[in-house]
């Protein structure tokens, strides 16, 4: 039976973001970094000191991964970027769907190989305009077509299993992946057809005993899978769409996750006061840190 707990953590960063997603944390910095996609902003909290710095952009984005201390990748609508940590300049590093004027980028993670999987979607989530990549120092491979909404894009420890979600169809799949290079070495496979009590799946991240933490979009929550699909607990959050979680502190021991007040008219966002805050759930995790992306 699946193990419910209330919410037990605090408020992180109080901003209410329309479509905050894409967290990440950089241990060399004690840094956390994520998107409010739709505002076109790139934010930035070093944990220990409470100090935060919001980034506008040019453009929507959402995904960030280190590539060294002093520069990092960036997913965006308009392709791929290093960007200079300490400048904020953006140099275009790879193109993505540069002749597909109405898509953008939304999930992805970095393989422990190294290379990048990132998802696309139309601006208005229309069906099957989207695809999962992979890139692997500039080199861009599509893997999955046909994606209305990529989420949930995460890697076991040892790069041999991937998993990856279409939230419009539900639908969690699991794909053997060479742990070299982050390629597939098979076919996807339905690993979970669709999550509890009517929530979509959204984004995801793989600890180090190789359960699945998914945020559960419309869940208020995240709920924690086993590697064989048992669903062993559920996480409540204090906003009902939960975007995607990050393991962070130096430890990798606790868990952030983002929301979303996107899509909610007046009469939901009261209901919703904390809508589109970023959380940390206050308990303990064995999670592993996303790898820096090799170029």
């Amino acid at each position: 039976m699946t193990e419910v707990f209330e919410f037990r953590g605090r408020v992180l960063c109080e901003a209410r973001l329309m479509l905050g997603e894409g967290p990440t944390y950089d241990p060399a910095t004690d840094t956390t970094w994520w998107f409010n996609i739709k505002g076109k902003e790139l934010h930035e909290l070093h944990l220990t000191s409470g100090r935060k710095t919001v980034h506008p952009l040019p453009m929507m984005a959402s995904v960030l991964a280190r590539i060294d201390s002093a520069r990092q990748l960036i997913a965006s609508e308009d392709g791929l970027f290093l960007r200079d940590t300490a400048t904020g300049a953006l140099t275009p590093h790879a193109k993505l769907e540069s002749d597909v004027l109405g898509n953008r980028s939304n999930d992805g993670r970095v393989h422990p190989s190294g290379a990048l999987w990132i998802g696309t979607m139309g601006k208005h989530a229309e069906d099957g305009a989207g695809a999962i990549y992979h890139v692997a120092k500039g080199v861009v491979t599509r893997l999955f077509d046909s994606i209305s909404i990529p989420n949930a894009i995460c890697f076991t420890a040892d790069g041999t299993i991937g998993y990856f979600a279409d939230s419009k169809a539900n639908v969690l799949k699991k794909v053997a992946l060479d742990p070299a290079t982050g390629l597939p070495t098979a076919k996807p496979e339905v690993f979970l057809a669709s999550p509890p009590s009517g929530i979509e799946f959204d984004g995801a991240v793989c600890d180090a005993d190789g359960y699945i933490w998914n945020a559960s979009w419309n869940g208020s929550g995240v709920d924690r899978y086993a590697a064989d699909g048992t669903h062993v607990a559920h996480y409540k959050v204090p906003a009902r769409q939960t975007t995607c979680p990050a393991f962070i502190g130096a430890a990798a021991d606790r868990l952030l996750v983002t929301s979303a007040w996107a899509d909610m008219d007046d009469a939901a966002r009261a209901a919703d006061p904390l809508a589109g805050a970023t959380f940390e759930l206050g308990i303990p995790v064995k999670g592993i840190f996303d790898r820096p992306y090799i170029l």
